[in-house]
């Protein structure tokens, strides 16, 4: 890619998408084996997850009362330790992917291995990152339950005025304040890869970013969202619910072709937040420093060599 900065900050989704969609060709058995060992099995847990949880939703009924209590707890467990995985799965892949992404831009010799190495102090910015967005996540949430208890009571009440209200709110902070959190998330888990910067410094550094970008990014996130949300839902009424109208093999088969289509969409949605990083630096002029890029990304691997030149960005060369 040979995109100068006017052009980066010009670009439109489309030119995102497909400049983001041809930077795996650049190395394409590094982002193979990230795809295989991170995003895929991250992918397959996502819709996977339903396989298990349903049948033991389904027999809580049966069960006899004596038996309910350690259902239960089984089904805690699971739960729990399926959204640790998730969690270590999601910061792995933005790790690897980010870091990758940066390596090639900064003509930074990319590997499988050089990856992985870099990924365990990587992890820790994100980690601090994905805790500060959590605690936002948590006010947001429960600002949401509150209205929806008191869409709720304006329904049991026949309140229509404060039930059309309520769900005007719900709506916004879903369709809006959702997105926009989930966004402002995205770009704050880059920033921490390539920035000497984490956490709430971070969040309020994507803040700064997404200023004059937030309609557009939005509408990546909207978009992201809604695929995985039909993929999940295609999945749970084809595969998981879809016993008695589809037979075994055409359930693996089309389970099979829906996992193959969220672990392209979640990699794509990567190289995307990496490469609409570039996008809002151009956008505000903020120069990026190759030789100041490369020595941080060279510092998670103890390879702090410090380049005579300062190398802006003139051309976007991955």
């Amino acid at each position: 890619m040979d995109l100068s900065p006017e052009e980066l900050q010009h670009l439109s989704i489309r030119g995102i998408l497909s400049e983001s969609t041809s930077i795996p060709k650049y190395s394409p058995k590094t982002f193979y084996l990230i795809t295989l060992t991170l995003i895929f099995p991250l992918s397959f847990a996502i819709l996977a997850h339903s396989l298990f949880t349903q049948p033991i939703l389904a027999q809580l009924n049966t069960y006899p009362q004596s038996q309910t209590q350690h259902a239960w707890t089984f089904l805690l467990v699971f739960q729990f330790s399926y959204l640790l995985f998730l969690f270590a799965f999601s910061l792995l892949s933005t790790a690897a992917v980010v870091f990758t992404v940066a390596s090639l831009y900064t003509s930074k010799p990319v590997s499988f291995s050089s990856t992985m190495s870099a990924i365990p102090l990587v992890l820790k910015r994100l980690f601090v990152t994905f805790v500060w967005v959590c605690l936002s996540m948590m006010a947001y949430n429960t600002v949401f339950l509150i209205f929806l208890v008191v869409l709720l009571v304006a329904i049991d009440l026949q309140n229509v005025g404060l039930a059309v209200f309520s769900l005007v709110v719900i709506f916004v902070l879903f369709l809006v304040v959702h997105v926009y959190m989930t966004a402002l998330w995205h770009l704050a888990s880059v920033v921490s890869v390539l920035e000497p910067v984490y956490g709430l410094a971070a969040m309020k550094k994507s803040y700064e970013l997404l200023r004059g970008k937030t309609l557009m990014a939005c509408a990546m996130v909207f978009i992201y969202l809604a695929l995985c949300g039909v993929i999940s839902g295609v999945f749970g009424k084809v595969v998981v619910r879809g016993g008695e109208d589809h037979g075994i093999f055409a359930r693996i088969v089309i389970g099979g072709f829906l996992v193959g289509v969220l672990v392209v969409v979640n990699l794509v949605g990567l190289l995307v937040q990496s490469v609409f990083y570039y996008v809002c630096k151009s956008f505000h002029h903020q120069e990026i420093d190759k030789s100041a890029l490369n020595d941080h990304l060279g510092g998670y691997l103890g390879e702090y060599v410090p380049l005579k030149s300062s190398i802006q960005m003139e051309h976007f060369d991955v």
